[in-house]
């Protein structure tokens, strides 16, 4: 059953046993003139205490050498180089010392282009393992327009390993990949590499089917070694297993096949083909379709955290739907249902954000009455916002007479009439928020101006908090700007609020919606009040939307010091405040922004610090709200939260940093999401 690949049963369950992981580690990135001299270390290395010898090759360094934070030497080494990466770990630091110079012994005898030294420091040994962790992601992105990526890995014996590689790099050449990735693990005499045949023309896959019958020969008949290492055989290299194993084997194998599957009906064609040319049949072309998506690989990383990847597409569906049905609409599928929330793009190997090219298609397809609308709005901001506060105390009002849920039904029946007309309205949508009537607020509530000797911050309150108050399931009394002016005046801040405040907008909401000039307009009117408000970038900003900050991180004047909220209280109150944890049980949830800005920590540790227990549900990413998209397609948002209330256990409370994803999570599980202002301003005091 083990190695079969799923062809003689399949696996049901299955027990790990896990392998220590020691406290200390200390790693070597050591360069070698070639491939035959990084293989030598091979037999030294195996019998010192190594956790792992990674192989690269110099087109695999040179696949990462221009990306930020590598080390500066690979830029530098000859043409032929080759690097090996070694890790070492033990439980004490004497242990790891005897190890180290062990290792330095044994390979004392190989040439190497520089001194072999280790290191202990966190931020080198994280370094160099970028490096290693980079290559396949950057291989295939520069890998030349409308190819495929193809990842084979072979293995050998280590007396011959050094004398194969250097041929399968010569075969490479020779047939026209000489561009191709080459990786590995040492120890095990197993290495992988990439191509990238053109498979779109009868002479690239004519090129990739001469490569692939050569390196067959190479390997197994050459060099005796094996056609697959740990992958998976596949139909790529399954015409080539009777080559490598010989008819007698083979033929044995089928047998073995038929005993267990007489019908052939268990991932049939996999290791077992008759087909000599199935590995170049039903290929699937890869067309031109945009740049932002003509990189995709279709490896499927992107669909873990799609909020929409059990209602409608995942990214790489919609990347597949785009290529062969552009430009056929598919507007539900791919458009409506897409939260363009980017999280797509950190699980990307080739780093693809799918949502920049639904907001194209968004830009594409906006009308002169939509720009109209748009613009009118982007005009008006202040009117807007009036209006909208006023509007959203209205069903309140209405409900706190004839009762919630009569009125949630009223708002169903609304929503499902109107067709996409009308918002879904629930318990959870916010009132209006009450207007900020000053534009400085003194550490010294008591004083009228500045506070003299106090430190200034600028406080951005989003267009969404600024209209967007609270909900009587929230039990609170003010809404989220007032807090967090209560939370920084008790850190002993002044507080300056941006001249004309009623009018501003990040215009991440217009963007996002493929309205690039309105987005524009507001962008500079914001950039504009921050650094007259911040004295050109002098003070620092802080912004309660995480959605909102970093839009304005991505699109505002790099002058700027700019902070949402929990980046913030984390980096500048935490010593300005005492905090008495609240005998409470909490949930908390990192937005897709926060997500990108690498907050997540930072959140947990203000929400430990204010609570006596903090859960983070499990797979929960993102919400799927999507600025107002829950409100017209909630089934995306409920979609997306589906584990959540499950999650949250035993929570009575939540907490975020974005108003309109807090919407989303109290609709899908229960308890009231605020502010995470909130919660600290509970149980943080001035020292």
């Amino acid at each position: 059953m083990i190695g079969s690949e799923g062809t003689l049963g399949f696996i049901s369950q299955a027990t790990f046993e896990t392998v220590h992981d020691a406290r200390l580690k200390a790693t070597a990135m050591i360069y070698f003139p070639n491939l035959r001299d990084v293989c030598q270390a091979i037999l030294p290395l195996r019998s010192c205490s190594v956790s792992a010898a990674e192989l690269m090759d110099r087109n695999a360094l040179r696949a990462v050498e221009e990306q930020a934070g590598m080390p500066e030497e690979l830029k530098f080494l000859p043409e032929n180089a080759s690097a090996l990466l070694i890790d070492t770990s033990a439980d004490d630091n004497e242990t790891l010392s005897a190890q180290i110079r062990e290792i330095e012994e044994k390979l004392a005898h190989i040439e190497t282009l520089f001194p072999i030294r280790f290191t202990t420091d966190n931020s080198l040994y994280n370094l160099y393992w970028n490096v290693r962790n980079g290559l396949f992601t950057s291989a295939a992105a520069a890998r030349p327009r409308n190819t495929a990526c193809v990842i084979e890995d072979i293995a050998f014996e280590a007396e011959v390993l050094g004398d194969a590689l250097t041929d399968v790099r010569d075969l490479l050449v020779r047939t026209g990949y000489a561009d191709a990735v080459m990786w590995g693990h040492l120890l095990d005499g197993n290495v992988h590499f990439t191509v990238f045949p053109d498979i779109n023309s009868p002479e690239g896959i004519q090129k990739y089917a001469q490569f692939m019958h050569e390196l067959c020969s190479l390997v197994a008949l050459k060099h005796h070694g094996s056609l697959k290492a740990e992958h998976g055989t596949g139909r790529n290299m399954a015409p080539f297993v009777e080559k490598e194993w010989g008819t007698e084997i083979y033929d044995l194998m089928k047998r073995i096949k038929s005993a267990f599957d007489p019908q052939h009906i268990l991932n049939p064609g996999v290791i077992i083909n008759d087909d000599k040319d199935v590995f170049i049949k039903n290929l699937k072309n890869i067309p031109s379709a945009n740049p932002i998506i003509d990189k995709c690989i279709e490896c499927g990383f992107c669909e873990v955290t799609c909020p929409s990847k059990n209602l409608t597409m995942t990214p790489r569906q919609r990347i597949v739907a785009y290529r062969y049905l552009k430009p056929k609409p598919i507007s539900y599928s791919l458009d409506e249902t897409c939260a363009t929330d980017g999280l797509c793009g950190i699980a990307c190997p080739v780093g693809i954000d799918t949502g920049t090219l639904v907001k194209e298609l968004r830009w594409e397809n906006a009308g002169k009455w939509d720009n109209f609308i748009a613009g009118s709005i982007a005009a008006n901001m202040d009117k807007v916002s009036s209006t909208v506060r006023q509007l959203l105390k209205v069903p309140h009002t209405v409900a706190r007479i004839i009762g919630y849920n009569r009125m949630e039904n009223i708002a169903r029946g609304l929503f499902k009439v109107g067709d996409g007309l009308f918002p879904l309205w629930t318990r959870y949508t916010p009132s209006g928020a009450a207007k900020i009537k000053q534009d400085i607020f003194p550490a010294d509530p008591i004083g009228s101006s500045a506070s003299s000797g106090s430190p200034l911050v600028v406080y951005f309150p989003s267009c969404i908090t600024r209209t967007m108050g609270t909900v009587p399931a929230q039990n609170e009394t003010g809404d989220t700007p007032a807090k967090m002016l209560s939370l920084l005046q008790k850190a002993g801040y002044t507080v300056i609020i941006p001249e004309g405040k009623e009018s501003l907008c990040c215009g991440m909401a217009f963007s996002s919606k493929g309205f690039r000039k309105q987005a524009k307009k507001k962008e500079s009117e914001l950039n504009d009040a921050l650094l007259k408000a911040s004295r050109n970038g002098e003070l620092p900003v802080v912004c309660d939307m995480s959605p909102c900050l970093l839009h304005m991180r991505e699109t505002l004047d790099s002058r700027l010091k700019l902070y949402d909220q929990v980046e913030f209280i984390h980096d500048f109150l935490l010593d300005k405040l005492t905090f008495e944890k609240q005998p409470i049980s909490i949930a908390i949830h990192t937005t897709c922004s926060s997500t990108k800005m690498h907050l997540e920590e930072k959140l947990k540790t203000v929400a430990e610090l204010c609570a006596e227990k903090v859960i983070v549900p499990d797979d929960v990413y993102c919400c799927g709200w999507a600025g107002d998209r829950g409100f017209f397609y909630p089934e995306l948002n409920n979609s997306a939260l589906a584990p959540l209330k499950h999650g949250i256990g035993d929570a009575t409370e939540g907490f975020s940093n974005s108003r309109t994803c807090e919407i989303g999570l109290s609709i899908n599980s229960g308890v009231a999401y605020k502010s995470l202002v909130y919660l600290v301003d509970r149980a943080a005091e001035g020292r």
